[in-house]
């Protein structure tokens, strides 16, 4: 994610935290310090949500960790100011383990609110307050026992709303469960939305982040329900122009400006040893100049695809590798080309054509 920083690695996870975290810290700090706070009530508050934070993280790592019990990486842990984002390869299509990724996170929260439950108990301190005035431990544990509350709300993207998209679709087909539960997510995204109009400004913020995730989570489904059963050879590029590593640069511009094609895989023989993209190649151009060879420029570190995979299993290692091309070989030769732009429109296409009840795949 754009103007994140990395702050260390977790079980193999890397943690970041976004430019716009920061300013809930600020925003904490000046709401203090206007109250007439001290320096050192300044520096507590700050300190609190720091440690409010810190539960987020370990609230994601809950989703991370579960989820790679089923074989399911995650990329990476971002710190925004209306929480915190892990970002899994996939989610699990056995409703069962979905089921268990999307109860994780709330469990870590409902285990740390125990924790300090039983911690404040055996001391004799009154839990369950949260009056600014009141200790910080039993703020912490009110505050993780509302986290893990309010995630089971049934508001799809949040845990609640997978959970419940799981148990729908443990009765009925998996893109109609989601949409079904995307459609009560923007039922409560409604709701807080109008309780934010109440004078809530965060809940209108946490809203419109619950309308637009369930609206694009079901669009992804359906996105990959249409891929199914589509062979990777349908979808395919397969006009396209090819680089040799001792190519110049200024061979590649060449045949950017002479077509539309954008990035290129580079062969040679009949195997394909890198992978020109045009962002690397402006980089080169730069660096390099336009004499220099392809081989200085190219990407050695890329993905292939077979031809006989099916587009929803391309389709998925595309978005995980995050990059804009990748060669599609077939014993080991080149035989096309697959991009976001490409599957975009075999998709439009494919949904024209159905409309017009002439889809033949």
């Amino acid at each position: 994610m754009k103007w994140s920083w990395k702050l260390t690695d977790v079980a193999g996870i890397g943690i970041y935290i976004h430019a716009t975290f920061l300013l809930i810290v600020l925003w904490v700090a000046f709401g203090e310090w206007s109250r007439g706070g001290t320096p050192g009530a300044v520096a507590g508050a700050v300190i609190f949500v720091l440690a409010l934070f810190a539960c987020v993280v370990l609230h994601e790592l809950g989703h991370a960790l579960t989820a790679r019990r089923y074989g399911i990486a995650t990329r990476d842990i971002t710190l925004l100011p209306i929480g915190g984002v892990a970002r899994l390869e996939r989610m699990p299509e056995d409703p069962m383990q979905e089921l268990a990724v999307a109860l994780a996170g709330p469990a870590v929260n409902f285990a740390i609110a125990g924790g300090l439950f039983l911690m404040l108990a055996a001391s004799g301190t009154p839990a369950l307050q949260l009056d600014p005035g009141a200790g910080f431990f039993p703020r912490l544990m009110t505050i993780n026992l509302g986290l893990g509350l309010f995630n089971l709300l049934p508001a799809f993207p949040m845990d609640g709303g997978r959970v419940l998209r799981a148990l729908l679709a443990t009765r009925m087909e998996y893109t109609r469960a989601t949409r079904t539960a995307a459609v009560v997510g923007q039922a409560f995204a409604f709701l807080l939305g109008f309780a934010g109009l109440m004078g809530n400004p965060v809940l209108l913020f946490i809203a419109l982040f619950v309308w637009m995730g369930a609206e694009g989570e079901a669009s992804m489904v359906e996105v990959r329900s249409a891929m199914g059963g589509v062979p990777m050879a349908r979808a395919m590029i397969t006009d396209f122009h090819a680089l040799s590593p001792d190519d110049s640069l200024q061979h590649a511009v060449d045949m950017i400006l002479a077509g539309s094609q954008q990035d290129f895989p580079v062969v040679q023989g009949d195997a394909v040893v890198g992978v020109l993209t045009r962002a690397d190649l402006l980089r080169a151009l730069t660096q390099l100049g336009p004499e220099s060879p392809v081989a200085g420029a190219m990407r050695r570190d890329f993905q292939v695809v077979e031809s006989t995979e099916m587009l929803e299993t391309a389709f998925r290692r595309l978005q995980g590798c995050d990059c804009r091309v990748m060669p599609v070989v077939s014993r080991g030769k080149l035989v096309g080309l697959l991009t976001p732009e490409n599957m975009g429109e075999f998709l439009m296409i494919q949904a024209a054509m159905g409309r017009s009840g002439r889809l033949r795949i």
